[in-house]
C-alpha cells in the first residue's frame, strides 16, 4: 500500500503544480486541408510527446508562460517545427508538405509498436546511445532501461557480454537490424562481440518489453530489440570519436559520409577498432569493424544496400571465478594458454527497398547474407585420445594412451533470405500490415587438433568430428490497428514454420542426426484508450511458440527431446507525457508452458543447459518516468517489481560410484520456487544537471535484487544484490573549422563496490556420499573511467 500511494504521489504531483495553459494543436495536409491521425508531435525541450487523434488533434495541456516551440512529424511528410506564445495562443495549425523523399524509418516500421500501441515499449535515439558510447558493448548502452540487467565476461563491457530483460536471456530476446534477424539461428543467442561499435552506425533502438508485436527471426520470449541503422543526413560530414580508458581500453572511431549527391545519392563509412585488457586476468579483446552504405533516392522509393562487418579477437573468459576466490583473488583466470582465445568473423550484406506507390500503399522488402566463419582454440592437460578418434600410441614396450594436446572448434555458417511487409491505409482510422521472411541457414561444426605431445597418426586438418546444421524459418504476418473515436484496436496473427536438420558426429563423438519441424500460431490482440490531457490507458494479451535451441537438442537423444514453449503474455498500463514530466506504468503477467529454464550447470564452452518445466510465471509491474522540475535538470528513474516462478519444481543430483562412474541421480520435488537469475527487483535512476550551455553533469545508478543461480532458491548459490554508480561529464563546443568538439569523462562504478552480476553452478554426491556443490561467478570491474573525444567536421 505504501508503495502504491508513492507511485501516485509521483504521478500526480508534478502535475498539480504545473500553470494549467493548454493549447490545442491541429494538422492538416497543406494540399487537400485533410486531417492527418496520428502524427507525432514534441514540445522542444520536453518530455511532452504524442500523436493526433481521428480528429488530426493533440494538446498540449499544463504549459508555463512564455514561447514553446513544437515540432511535427509524419510518415511521407516534411518536418514542421513552429514556435507559439502562453499566454496568447489557444491553438495552432499546422499545415503539412509531403515530403521530396521517402524517410528510410519506413524499414521497421512494420515491426515496431507504435505512439499508441498496446504493449509496452522503450525508444532511444541516436542522441541517447551516443552519451554512453564510449566502447562498451549494447547492452550497456541499454542499461538504464526498464527490467535490463547487463553482465560482462571480461568485466568491463567489452568482449563478451549479456543482456537478461525480465530475467529471460539473450536466447528470448529477437534482435532485428533493420527487421532483418540478428539472433543465431541455431543459439538463438545475439553476440554482440561479432558487432563491435556497431552503436555507431546506429540511428534508433526500440525495446518491446513481453511478447511485443510480430517480427521476424526468434521468437520474442523477454522482449524484442529492433536497431536502425543510420538514416540519410543531406550535407557531407566527417567524425572523428576516440576514447581511452582503465584496463587498457581504447576505441578509436572514423566516421565520413558525403551528403545528398545531385538530390539522389548518398554513401556512409565507418571504420572502428576497440582494445581492452580486461577487468579479469587475461581477458583481453581485440575488436575491429567497418560500416558502409549507400542509397539512391527517387521521388517515391529508396534503395540502400549495407556492409557491415565485426572480426573478434578475446581470451576466454566464460568460466568465471570459483566462489572461493572471490575474497582473494577475484579477477582470477584459470586458463595458462597464451592462444586461449576466441576468433570469429562476421559479414552482413542488406539491400533494403522502400516504394510509397500512393498515400495508400507502402511497399518494403530486404534481401540478406551473412556469412560467418571462425573458431576458439583451447589446451588440454592430458586428455585421452580415443576422445579423437586416435588410436593409442606405442613406443617401445609402453603404451600411451592420453596425451597434452591443443584443439580447435570450428563453426563455418552461412545465413541468407529475405523480409517483407506491405502498409495499406484504405481510411484515416485503419492501418494494415502483412509482412513476413523466409531465411534459411547452414552451418558447419567441426574440430581440429593442431597440436599433440604424442600425435598417434594424427595428420593436421584431419576433424575428429563434423557435423552440418541446416534450418529453415518461414514466417507470415498480418496486422491491423482500427479508431474509434478515442479507442485504437490492435489485431496481429503470425504463421511460423521450422524445419531443423542436425547430421553427422558430434564434438563428444556421438551420432546427432536428428529433424524436427514445429509450426506455430502466434496471435495477439490489444486496445488502447487516448484521453485529452495526453494520457493513454491500454491492454493486451498475446501468445507465442518458441522452439528448443541447438544445444537443448545436442544435450538429449529423440526419446527425451526438449519440448517447445509456449508463453500467454497480459500487458496493461498507462502512459502520460506532459512538458516536464511524463510516466510509463505498466504490468503484466507472463504465464509459461513447458518453459525451458536453466538448471544452473553449464557444459564445457560456458553455454547453459536447460530443461522443461511444466508451469512457470514472470508476473510483475514496471515504471518508466521523467521529470524536469527545472529547465537544466533532469531525473530519470525506472522500476522493475517482479515474481518469477516455478510451480513444483523437480531437479536432479548425479550420484558417482568409488570409481566415479555415473551411478544414477537423487531427485527432489520443491513446489514453487524462484526461476534462475531473475531478479524481483531492477532499479535505475539518472540525475542528469545543465551548469551552464553545452554541458552536462549526470549520476547513473544502478540497483539489481538477489538472483538464484539455479531454481532451487537456495541463498547459498545465489548472487548478492548490487547498487553501482557512475559519473558522465560532457562538454561539448564549437571552434573554427570544426562544428562540434565534445569531451566526456565517464567514471564507472565510482563507489568501488565489489560486485557479480551473473554466475552458475553445479553439483553432485561424491564417491563417500557427501554433496558437494560449486559456484562460480562473473565479477564486474571495480571503479574505472573512460575518457573521449568527439570531432564533428
Amino acid at each position: 500500500m505504501k508503495k502504491t500511494i508513492a507511485l501516485m504521489a509521483i504521478v500526480w504531483l508534478p502535475l498539480w503544480l504545473l500553470a494549467q495553459n493548454d493549447i490545442r494543436i491541429s494538422v492538416k495536409d497543406v494540399n487537400t486541408k485533410e486531417s492527418l491521425i496520428g502524427a507525432s508531435v514534441q514540445l522542444k525541450n520536453s518530455s511532452l510527446n504524442g500523436q493526433t487523434n481521428t480528429k488530426g488533434e493533440f494538446r498540449l495541456t499544463n504549459l508555463e508562460s512564455g514561447t514553446h516551440t513544437v515540432m511535427v512529424s509524419y510518415l511521407g511528410y516534411r518536418n514542421v517545427t513552429k514556435e507559439f506564445s502562453v499566454p496568447g495562443d489557444a491553438s495552432i495549425d499546422v499545415l503539412m508538405d509531403p515530403a521530396t523523399f521517402l524517410a528510410d524509418e519506413v524499414v521497421v516500421q512494420a515491426t515496431r509498436a507504435s505512439a499508441n500501441a498496446a504493449t509496452t515499449y522503450k525508444n532511444l535515439s541516436k542522441e541517447e546511445i551516443a552519451k554512453n558510447n564510449m566502447g562498451q558493448d549494447i547492452p550497456y548502452l541499454l542499461n538504464q532501461t526498464p527490467s535490463v540487467v547487463a553482465s560482462s565476461d571480461a568485466g568491463a563491457g567489452v568482449g563478451y557480454t549479456g543482456i537478461r530483460i525480465r530475467g529471460s536471456d539473450a536466447q528470448r530476446i529477437n534482435v532485428t537490424v533493420n527487421g532483418i534477424p540478428y539472433n543465431d539461428s541455431e543459439s538463438q543467442g545475439s553476440f554482440w562481440v561479432n558487432m563491435p561499435d556497431f552503436a555507431s552506425s546506429v540511428d534508433n533502438i526500440q525495446i518491446q518489453r513481453g511478447v511485443g508485436t510480430s517480427t521476424n527471426g526468434a521468437g520474442a520470449f523477454g522482449a524484442s530489440i529492433n536497431i536502425q541503422t543510420g538514416q540519410r543526413i543531406d550535407t557531407a560530414y566527417a567524425e572523428l570519436d576516440n576514447s581511452f580508458g582503465s584496463y587498457n581500453t581504447w576505441k578509436n572511431t572514423v566516421k565520413i559520409g558525403s551528403g545528398l549527391i545531385n538530390d539522389q545519392f548518398t554513401f556512409d563509412a565507418r571504420l572502428s577498432r576497440i582494445e581492452s585488457d580486461g577487468y579479469m586476468d587475461n581477458a583481453f579483446s581485440d575488436l575491429k569493424s567497418f560500416y558502409v552504405s549507400g542509397a539512391w533516392y527517387g521521388k517515391s522509393s529508396f534503395v540502400r544496400a549495407n556492409v557491415f562487418s565485426g572480426k573478434e579477437k578475446t581470451y576466454q573468459a566464460w568460466n568465471g571465478v570459483p566462489e572461493e576466490l572471490l575474497e582473494t583473488d577475484r579477477t582470477y583466470s584459470e586458463f595458462t594458454y597464451e592462444d586461449q582465445t576466441d576468433n570469429y568473423t562476421q559479414t552482413h550484406y542488406q539491400l533494403l527497398y522502400s516504394n510509397q506507390i500512393d498515400e495508400r500503399f507502402l511497399i518494403n522488402g530486404a534481401l540478406h547474407y551473412t556469412r560467418g566463419k571462425g573458431y576458439y582454440e583451447e589446451f588440454k592437460e592430458d586428455d585421452m585420445l580415443e576422445n579423437y578418434q586416435l588410436p593409442p600410441v606405442v613406443i617401445g614396450d609402453e603404451t600411451i594412451e592420453s596425451t597434452d594436446l591443443v584443439r580447435q572448434r570450428w563453426l563455418d555458417n552461412y545465413f541468407y533470405g529475405l523480409t517483407y511487409s506491405v502498409n495499406y491505409r484504405p481510411s484515416k482510422i485503419a492501418n494494415i500490415t502483412v509482412g513476413g521472411a523466409y531465411n534459411q541457414y547452414r552451418g558447419d561444426h567441426y574440430g581440429e587438433v593442431i597440436w599433440a605431445r604424442y600425435s598417434s597418426d594424427l595428420n593436421l586438418g584431419d576433424k575428429y568430428y563434423l557435423n552440418d546444421a541446416e534450418k529453415n524459418d518461414f514466417n507470415v504476418y498480418a496486422k491491423g490497428d482500427f479508431r474509434i473515436g478515442q479507442l485504437n484496436l490492435f489485431g496481429d496473427v503470425q504463421y511460423r514454420k521450422i524445419d531443423y536438420t542436425l547430421e553427422g558426429i558430434d564434438k563428444d563423438l556421438k551420432l546427432l542426426d536428428q529433424d524436427v519441424n514445429y509450426d506455430f500460431i502466434n496471435p495477439k490482440v490489444g486496445l488502447t484508450y487516448s484521453f485529452d490531457n495526453n494520457s493513454q490507458v491500454y491492454a493486451s494479451m498475446a501468445i507465442a511458440n518458441k522452439e528448443p535451441v541447438r544445444d537443448d537438442f545436442t544435450e538429449s537423444s529423440v526419446s527425451s527431446r526438449p519440448s517447445p514453449e509456449r508463453l500467454t503474455d497480459f500487458e496493461a498500463g498507462y502512459r502520460i507525457s506532459a512538458r516536464d514530466f511524463n510516466i510509463g506504468l505498466n504490468g503484466y503477467a507472463m504465464l509459461y508452458k513447458d518453459q525451458l529454464v536453466f538448471t544452473g550447470q553449464i557444459n564445457d564452452v560456458g553455454a547453459a543447459v536447460r530443461e522443461n518445466v511444466d508451469k512457470s510465471y514472470r508476473i510483475g509491474v514496471e515504471m518508466d518516468a521523467s521529470w524536469r522540475p527545472i529547465e537544466d535538470f533532469m531525473w530519470r528513474a525506472t522500476a522493475a517489481f517482479s515474481q518469477n516462478k516455478i510451480k513444483d519444481y523437480s531437479y536432479y543430483i548425479d550420484i558417482y560410484d568409488s570409481e566415479w562412474g555415473l551411478d544414477g541421480q537423487q531427485s527432489e520435488t520443491l513446489g514453487l520456487t524462484d526461476i534462475a537469475l531473475s531478479p524481483n527487483a531492477v532499479l535505475s535512476n539518472e540525475f542528469a544537471y545543465v551548469p551552464f550551455d553545452r554541458a552536462e553533469i549526470a549520476l547513473l545508478s544502478k540497483y539489481v535484487s538477489r538472483q538464484y543461480l539455479d531454481n532451487t532458491g537456495d541463498q547459498s548459490k545465489s548472487i548478492d544484490p548490487f547498487f553501482v554508480s557512475d559519473l558522465r561529464l560532457s562538454y561539448n563546443t564549437k571552434i573554427k573549422g570544426v562544428k562540434n568538439v565534445g569531451i566526456t569523462l565517464k567514471i564507472n562504478n565510482i563507489f568501488n563496490e565489489l560486485y557479480e552480476a551473473s554466475g552458475y553452478t553445479f553439483g553432485y554426491y561424491n564417491p563417500d556420499g557427501n554433496l558437494e556443490t560449486y559456484n562460480y561467478y562473473f565479477p564486474q570491474a571495480t571503479r574505472n573511467f573512460m575518457l573521449g573525444v568527439n570531432l564533428k567536421f
